[in-house]
């Protein structure tokens, strides 16, 4: 999601930027478009840099047994783009 909205907002700044020429006296289009290419460019690089991070799961089963308590612990790392 956060992908789609920083290209959305990239977007719509390049038209305010470049493809409007509407004078507005007390709102400059052209830095309002740049404000927004900018935001998107960095909610863009946000959004690859979540889905590329590695997560990890760690999973710990308790038994008890008439003999006593056993711990078993499982560590699993994947990355963003396979399931856990």
């Amino acid at each position: 999601m956060s992908i789609g909205l920083g290209i959305f907002l990239f977007v719509v700044g390049a038209i305010l930027t470049f493809a409007l020429n509407v004078s507005v006296g007390w709102l400059n289009l052209d830095l309002v478009g740049y404000l927004l290419m900018g935001a998107g460019v960095v909610i863009t690089i946000i959004g690859i840099a979540l889905l590329a991070r590695r997560r990890s799961a760690v999973t710990t089963e308790r038994t008890v047994t008439p003999a006593g308590e056993s711990v078993a612990q499982r560590s699993t790392t994947v990355s963003g783009d396979e399931p856990l």
